[in-house]
Parts: structure tokens; sequence; C-alpha cells
């Protein structure tokens, strides 16, 4: 093929991946290996491995490390966990490597930037973009692979509150794991993050405060406000805590909340909100600023 011709076909596929192109493509569309040997040799093109050709002529973008993990790692690879969340459209994290997940059966490559995961069994696959996991089964192994209970509960929340998935449809998909490393932990977080109206946190909360010797509030006191009836979480006379389920980020709920919260404090009551992700993940901070609150008085605060 000419140099033209194959540049333009080369930098057409590259634009739809990122800045790179799977050899096979190129051979597809009538390039062939020593067309790429020869522009490899130019200095025009370079190359990402065994399958992975860049085309420096094209704008490098991070989608195009996320192709060449999956063109590189083996056959039937595909996006999971944090990086196929990213590539769902996740923002807020950056995972550290990008994690790829092989059948069992597959020949794996090892590459630097890259984990592998061989599985018994690949769950739902979204196919448009690069090959990943559905992003419930992504956001579950996410949790589970992370570094720490309080990094599994942000990839918990994020692809939540980024309505990347259904938060039932998260839960529907937790019910049916038969083993997990972290299954206590998890329990409480994907409930108070997907069903949130339903938590038993102000319970929880009683429980808390026997354990740090305080004494047990009032649980859904009734107040008037201007709008009507409020009904808090928990009251002691003076202090008002509310705990914050993950129904609390949704739709117009922050605004409601925060209009309660200030009709109390202009009122006679100081508030504090414990989201409920908190209280599993520092307690002992929460809690020690409940019982500062308690030995306040109002004057005091002021």
């Amino acid at each position: 093929m000419e140099r033209i011709q194959r540049t333009a076909v080369a930098e057409r596929l590259a634009r739809d991946h990122g800045g790179v192109v799977h050899r096979k493509n190129l051979r597809a569309h009538g390039v062939s290996r020593f067309d790429v040997r020869s522009e490899i040799l130019a200095g025009r093109w370079a190359r990402w491995g065994i399958h992975t050709v860049r085309i420096l002529a094209v704008t490098a973008e991070p989608v195009a490390h996320h192709w060449r993990a999956v063109w590189e790692s083996g056959p039937r690879a595909v996006l999971d966990g944090p990086a196929a969340l990213v590539a769902q459209g996740m923002k807020g994290f950056e995972p550290s490597t990008i994690d790829i997940s092989l059948p069992r059966s597959a020949s794996v490559r090892q590459l630097e930037g890259v984990t592998t995961h061989q599985r018994r069994q690949l769950e739902r696959l979204i196919a448009a973009g690069v090959p990943r996991i559905a992003p419930e089964w992504a956001t579950i192994h996410a949790a589970e692979w992370a570094v720490t209970d309080r990094q599994a509960a942000l990839l918990i929340c994020l692809p939540v509150q980024q309505r990347l998935v259904p938060p039932q449809r998260l839960l529907t998909v937790w019910r049916t794991v038969a083993r997990s490393r972290r299954r206590e932990v998890l329990d409480h977080i994907i409930a108070d993050v997907c069903d949130g109206a339903h938590s038993l946190g102000e319970l929880e909360f009683a429980t808390w405060c026997r354990r740090y010797r305080l004494p047990v509030p009032s649980r859904q006191s009734v107040k008037t406000g201007p709008s009507g009836r409020v009904y808090l979480d928990v009251e002691w006379k003076g202090l008002v805590v509310e705990i914050d389920g993950g129904h609390h980020l949704l739709g117009l709920n922050p605004t409601d909340d925060a209009l309660r919260a200030n009709e109390l404090v202009l009122g006679t009551s100081r508030v504090l909100r414990i989201p409920l992700l908190g209280l599993r993940l520092e307690p002992g901070r929460f809690m020690d600023q409940v019982a500062r609150g308690l030995r306040l008085s109002p004057a005091e605060a002021a």
C-alpha cells in the first residue's frame, strides 16, 4: 500500500482507539506487516506490544492504555474493576493499575501497569467501546480488590452517585455473590449506599452511644417547622444528630436536608451530620464529636 494511503487508514483507525491500532485491524484494511515495519523504522509509528501499534500523528488519549491492556493481556481479555468503571465514565478515582479479567483457560501475558485476574466465569460484558465487565459487577470487583475498606466504600459510592449503575441492580447482583473476603463490610456498605431509606442507621447509632458510654438519645423525635412536621433521627436536649444514608444524596434530598438543618440551627439546637458510611469507617472520630457536642451547653456552643 502507498504510504499516503496507509497513513490515512492507520490514523482513521487510531482515532477510534485513542491513538493506537491493532495489527489485525491494519491487516484487515490492507496494511501489511511490511508496511507496519517500514513506518516503525521511519519513526512515524511505534511498537506498543505484540499486537498494539501507536500512531504518533494521532494524539494519545488515556483510553489508549485500556485498549493496549485488553489487546496485549491475552485472548478474551476485558477491563474489570476500577478500570472498567472509568471506561464507563466514572470520575473522581484514578486507578493505580489497569485490572484485566480473562478466562482461566487463557494464556496470560504480564504487562507493566496491568493486573490480570484469571476467573472461572466472566459476568455480563459491555461490548461498545473497550470490552469490559458490566458496571454492577465491575463495582463489586473494584470493592473486593480495594486496598482498604475506605477505598472499597469510595468505589461503591462513586458509580451509584454518578448513576453508572442502578442501586437496585447492584443490590440484586451482590446477593448472588457466594464468597467475599469483605463480606461483612460490603454487606453494610452496599446496603447503606443502595438502600439507605431502609437503613438501620438510627438503631445502630444507639449501639455506638452505649459503646462510647454516651446517653442514649431519643429516636425519630418530631418537631414543627415552617413546612410542617420534621422528623429527627436522634436528639438530646440541645443537640441533634442526623444519620445520612445513601438516599440523602439523591435528587433534591440534599436541599431538603440543608433546609431542615438550618431551621434547627436557627432555633435552639445544634446539628451534627454523620454519613452512615462515616460511622462505618470512622466511628471513633464521629462519636468523639458527639461527645464534645454533649459537653457543650447551647451558650458555650454559640
